[in-house]
């Protein structure tokens, strides 16, 4: 579940990057970013559970 969680997180952060940079759409960006710092976040205050 972590794995997932990291994996959905370098995602949001690479669509982030992309649409900063190419599309600038706005408001949608800066939720994305938020998302993932905080399943970054989450990941590191839960620690390994394996």
């Amino acid at each position: 579940m972590n794995s997932l969680l990291y994996l959905v997180a370098l995602i949001l952060i690479i669509g982030w990057v992309l649409g900063f940079f190419i599309y600038s759409v706005g408001g949608l960006i800066h939720i994305l970013l938020v998302l993932a710092v905080i399943s970054i976040l989450l990941r590191l205050i839960g620690g390994r559970s394996v």
